[in-house]
């Protein structure tokens, strides 16, 4: 697919000192660049701060699609998601999904319960760091049957990223405001995740070590990946492990996702 200058220039010129842009005109000038660029199936667009609920500003989902990529995602499967954890960082620039993810996350339980069902092939995110330590995150995302993006699409997409950055900063200057209102009332009636998901471990008398443990095992780390990241050994973490499954009285990971999502809930 070559580069469409006319939908490109087309989608640019309204944009140009546009005043009180909505979520909904914002993202589909978003899609309506990148189409002009690349092709792929959705997009999506959050927003993210500290172990709050993400913000969904804008996606491309039929009904049913948005159930399982921002409503399930949103309920709390989106901790253990690299997407929000890069965001967190911050790690601004546009990124592979697989370019971040922890070693063993493509046989994690949360890759094996909730990823799988979205049916993608590959994600592909703009990072764009905000002030109030807010960073918003437009996907790009291919199923399955249309496959990953190329090398040159890639860089392609990535040369967008300044002009993506400018709209973002132009469309969502307030978000911090937003946020705060859902932290007051609970968006749609639902309490946001801060701060209980730091609650869940303490509520599972966990101790802080074994919480930071258990929760880059279920984000997908390895337990020589977890003993890098935190200054232990290998045999020291797996004995961790070990010691929290005996206090939750479980026996897999399967179990350790399924404990931590429904006390999320709580």
């Amino acid at each position: 697919m070559g580069i469409d200058l006319e939908a490109l220039f087309k989608t640019i010129g309204p944009m140009i000192g546009a005043a009180g842009t909505s979520d909904d005109e914002a993202g589909g000038g978003f899609h309506s660049l990148m189409r002009a660029l690349v092709a792929f199936d959705y997009a999506v667009i959050f927003a993210y701060r500290e172990k709050e609920r993400p913000l969904d500003l804008y996606s491309t989902f039929t009904p049913d699609e948005h159930v399982v990529f921002v409503s399930l995602y949103q309920a709390g499967p989106f901790l253990l998601d690299p997407f929000y954890h890069a965001a967190r960082e911050p790690k601004p620039g546009v990124w592979r999904m697989r370019e971040l993810t922890p070693d063993r996350f493509f046989s994690s339980e949360y890759f094996r319960s909730y990823y799988t069902q979205t049916g993608l092939a590959e994600e592909i995110g703009f990072f764009i760091a905000l002030e109030d330590g807010i960073t918003v995150v437009l996907s790009l995302m291919r199923r399955e049957k249309s496959g990953a993006f190329s090398a040159a699409e890639f860089a392609l997409v990535k040369k967008a990223e300044p002009m993506v950055a400018g709209l973002v900063r132009h469309a969502w200057a307030d978000l911090a405001r937003r946020f705060d209102a859902a932290l007051r009332q609970g968006k749609g009636g639902r309490k946001p995740l801060h701060p209980a998901a730091d609650r869940v471990w303490r509520n599972l008398n966990l101790t802080e070590r074994e919480a930071s443990i258990i929760e880059l095992v279920l984000q997908g780390h390895s337990s020589e990946s977890i003993g890098l990241r935190l200054g232990i050994s290998t045999g020291t973490v797996k004995v961790h492990r070990r010691n929290v499954y005996r206090k939750l009285g479980i026996s897999s990971q399967t179990q350790l996702l399924s404990i931590y999502l429904k006390n999320l809930e709580q």
